[in-house]
């Protein structure tokens, strides 16, 4: 059995949190291979190696002094390293790091050094092999992941390691520049490792016992997630859950991998188990809410619109002239709503307007800002009667005003649309309704 475990900033942002990582690694001989994070903040009003790595790159870039900058994220590894009592030195590749910065090689190539040197102390630590993500990790020249050729890459190089440390959120154009993921990347790099080893299971460690049923910074103290499908977890990433990059799901979810969501600091703790499927019920009808402030909904009349063949596709035409994508579309017999976020539509909204009086000739167009989305998402729904009901019931008893609802054929999620400051009340009741009240 192998195991892929992949470690956070925050797991990682002192020698004391190695020793943890060492200590969790070492405790299973399954854990072959360790993907690092770049170290993150150690207290509350620290700065994350990422962000001193970029604030540096900034200074070279305007052609200004850096070397002060550059010797405070040295400052940073060594603390590590004296920490862990290692015999070794990052000299030359911070004169390596320097070199390039003054070539302005890029802010990518400067991101992901953070990565690139928690590595080699990783490895150095656990005695394990070092490969640099950028040797095995590629992307295409129009910056898309070229997943084939990392695959196959990726899976010969690792075949010839026991055990093995590859650095997260980067990889590599075919000229040899560095390439990053998005912030969080590392969760992808990963899942990429998992899939190219054909891993028994993925370990994702952070600073949390995974998934929890709502924003802590919302419910109090919400209940944890046992067992969450891939499709439960895309729509709660999707609407601002951040455990996981949701974009990790992709590559294990092909193999049929599980992740296991674990906490660094409470290792015994079970965390949350992502899965393809399942015959386990969750605890609750529904398995997590989830929700994103900042929407605007456009909402068009017109007599016997549902009559009109091609209507749908004339309204959003309109958007798609002008470079905006949709959330949600409900729609009746003379209504169609287009949710948007608001920050893109604000600066482009007459020409939307425009153009759809122009293509689909409306009665009328109405637009209402501020808006909030939330989703309440959960595998149970489907079996269970009366979930919209309940939904329903418990934000009218909250006074709180539904601007739209959203179920989906495949009943796994149900999204409702709430004015932006009726959003954190609308979570608390609902959360009261379907997890309190059960308690």
């Amino acid at each position: 059995m192998k195991k892929v475990v992949k470690f956070g900033g925050s797991s990682l942002a002192s020698a004391e949190q190695f020793i943890k990582v060492g200590n969790i690694i070492r405790a299973d001989k399954e854990r072959c291979f360790v993907v690092p994070s770049a170290p993150g903040k150690r207290f509350s009003d620290d700065t994350k190696v990422t962000d001193m790595l970029y604030a540096c790159y900034s200074l070279a870039e305007e052609g200004r002094d850096f070397k002060k900058e550059l010797l405070q994220i040295k400052d940073r590894y060594q603390e590590i390293i004296d920490g862990l009592h290692l015999e070794l030195s990052l000299d030359n590749e911070f004169l390596v790091i320097e070199k390039n910065f003054k070539g302005k090689a890029g802010d990518n190539y400067a991101a992901s050094r953070g990565e690139y040197l928690n590595g080699i102390v990783m490895a150095a630590y656990l005695g394990y092999d070092f490969i640099d993500a950028a040797e095995v990790i590629f992307f295409k020249e129009n910056g898309e992941f070229d997943a084939e050729l990392t695959n196959e890459v990726l899976s010969e190089r690792l075949s010839h390691c026991k055990n093995a440390v590859v650095p997260g959120f980067y990889g590599s154009y075919a000229d040899g520049r560095v390439k990053t993921f998005s912030r969080g990347g590392s969760d992808i790099t990963g899942s990429i490792v998992a899939k190219a080893v054909k891993a028994d299971v993925y370990e994702n460690w952070t600073d949390v016992s995974g998934f929890l049923i709502a924003d802590p910074r919302i419910i109090n103290k919400p209940e944890a997630i046992e067992v969450i499908t891939y499709r439960e977890l895309r729509e709660l990433a999707y609407m601002g859950a951040t455990v996981l990059h949701e974009d990790a799901i992709f590559p294990v979810r092909q193999q049929g991998i599980p992740i296991n969501i674990r906490n660094t600091n409470a290792p015994e703790d079970e965390g949350t188990w992502i899965v393809g499927s399942t015959c386990q019920k969750s605890k609750y009808v529904i398995t997590g809410i989830a929700g994103k402030k900042g929407f605007c909904a456009i909402n068009i009349e017109k007599d016997m619109m549902n009559s009109e063949i091609g209507f749908g596709r004339k309204i959003l035409q309109s958007f798609e002239e002008n470079g905006i994508s949709f959330e949600h579309v409900p729609s009746g017999i003379d209504t169609m709503t287009v949710f948007v976020h608001q920050d893109e539509f604000m600066h482009k909204e007459q020409k939307v307007v425009a153009g759809i009086h122009r293509l689909a000739e409306p009665d009328s167009i109405d637009i209402e800002s501020d808006l909030a989305l939330i989703a309440v998402v959960g595998r149970g729904m489907k079996s269970t009667r009366g979930t919209a009901g309940r939904v329903f019931a418990a934000l009218a008893h909250a006074n709180i005003n539904v601007k739209m609802i959203d179920q989906g054929s495949s009943e796994l999620n149900i999204i409702i649309g709430v004015a932006n400051e009726d959003f954190d009340a609308a979570i608390r009741a609902i959360y009261d309704i379907f997890v309190v009240t059960q308690l």
